[in-house]
């Protein structure tokens, strides 16, 4: 009987883990792309991060309300101190002391004060830095949803690249595998040179090598977009696009000839973050030179005892309260708040610098991707039509060989090129997911975000 419980405890957790494991899923770009800026790990973070600037704003708001603190002491004197009073007032000699204790052995007090900040020049500069703070971390959330969705492409297209890959080369080594069957027959037969055959052997024994690291390699790349969309790497996806008929439908001649708006620019925004917040620390520090003013107003009790009464209705309990304003003014601090004051001026100005840096940087990167994804489309082309050319080159030389007419190392070299070629056409299809990626990321075109938990 516990044998048979065992194997069904054993059975019913195999299938469950078997279940777990075969959870499947099926996107296309844009569905991997929304699926990323959801559920990915970078998406998770930053919507973390937007949370936290959110508490951090309320934190600094509330350093300006009132504040309400309780605190109970109890104190039991295990052996209560002994003051020494002069005799004389006793009526003992002069120059005598006389022991006395002070004081009950137990006491319990409690106390509650409130507090409230009136004036603080530097919770004013705080509360506005509180808000740069949440609009720059929004801002690099969004450049975060930028680099997910660029990263998501690259994966995407990479595992699409690396299939097609596959594809290509099985088809090849079928090719070459009949080729070098019929050409070792015939040489066999004493018509073809060993040459021949041995030419034919060094391509089949690449292209299997090549064919063999290709599907490691789509094992590789099927994980990294896993990683990339946030999925456990032991469960699958399936790609319902298709490399060639992605790379058509990103050639958008249109996107070359929008007039680039540096003020979208995701880097040029926190560049002017950055500014914002120096601004608030070179005013913090000035505020500091101002008066600040609070008031208080306290309550408490205590009660004393020679035992723990405290709990019983007839214990006596004395209160106190008292109520105030305080009032701090700064009056000389030896130069160190200039100093400090001078510090954050200085910070401000590498900001401001960096600002007129980073604005020039932006625009030689907007031309740049421009031109990389200009040259990703004509090289594109060219790759499309060097393929034909490449096929019907290797074609001619298959007939030729078979004929007589060509050599087996004519072959190979037209084999070879052919080769090159298609991975020259599948490397050019991915270029152009890619640049234009990065062109719409500069230009921040898609306009995409994270949103606020």
């Amino acid at each position: 009987m516990k044998i048979k419980l065992t194997c069904l405890l054993f059975l019913v957790s195999f299938s469950f883990f078997a279940q777990e494991k075969q959870k499947e899923y099926s996107f296309s770009l844009d569905e991997a792309i929304e699926r990323a800026l959801d559920s990915s790990y970078n998406a998770i973070n930053a919507r973390r991060d937007i949370e936290i600037a959110l508490k951090k704003k309320w934190e600094t708001t509330a350093d300006g309300l009132p504040q309400i603190e309780a605190n109970v002491d109890y104190q039991n004197s295990l052996k209560r101190p002994v003051q020494l009073l002069p005799a004389e007032i006793t009526g003992g000699p002069p120059g005598t002391f006389i022991p006395i204790q002070f004081g009950t052995k137990q006491n319990l007090s409690a106390t509650a004060t409130a507090t409230q900040l009136i004036f603080d020049g530097s919770y004013l500069v705080a509360i506005r830095a509180s808000r740069t703070f949440l609009n720059y971390t929004n801002t690099n959330a969004q450049k975060t949803a930028l680099e997910i969705r660029k990263s998501v492409i690259d994966a995407y297209g990479n595992v699409l690249l690396a299939q097609e890959l596959v594809d290509i080369l099985e088809s090849n080594q079928t090719t070459l595998q009949k080729n070098y069957d019929e050409t070792k027959k015939i040489f066999e037969n004493g018509l073809q040179e060993e040459e021949a055959v041995e030419q034919i052997q060094i391509t089949l024994l690449q292209i299997t090598n090549q064919l063999n690291n290709a599907k490691r390699l789509v094992v590789i790349t099927e994980d990294m977009l896993n990683l990339t969309l946030g999925i456990p790497l032991k469960n699958d996806i399936t790609l319902t696009d298709d490399l060639d008929n992605l790379a058509e439908e990103n050639i958008s001649l249109e996107l070359m000839n929008v007039d680039p708006t540096i003020e979208e620019n995701v880097d040029y925004q926190l560049a002017q973050n950055l500014i914002e917040q120096r601004e608030h620390e070179f005013n913090l520090e000035r505020a500091k030179a101002l008066p600040s003013l609070s008031t208080f107003i306290n309550y408490g009790t205590t009660g004393n005892s020679e035992t723990f009464s405290f709990l019983t209705n007839d214990q006596e309990w004395y209160q106190s309260s008292i109520w105030g304003v305080s009032l701090n003014i700064p009056i000389f601090s030896s130069l160190k708040r200039s100093a400090r004051t001078a510090q954050a001026r200085i910070a401000l100005e590498q900001a401001q610098t960096q600002f007129e840096q980073s604005k020039e940087q932006i625009r030689l990167q907007m031309n740049k991707a421009k031109n990389d994804y200009q040259f990703a489309i004509e090289n594109y082309r060219t790759a499309k039509q060097n393929l034909k050319l490449a096929e019907r080159i290797e074609n001619k030389n298959q007939i030729k060989f078979s004929e007589g007419l060509a050599t087996s190392f004519e072959l190979r070299q037209a084999q070879t090129q052919l080769y090159q070629t298609q991975q020259e056409f599948l490397e050019s299809m991915l270029e152009v997911l890619n640049s234009k990626a990065e062109l719409e990321t500069v230009l921040n075109t898609p306009n995409i975000s994270i949103s606020n938990p």
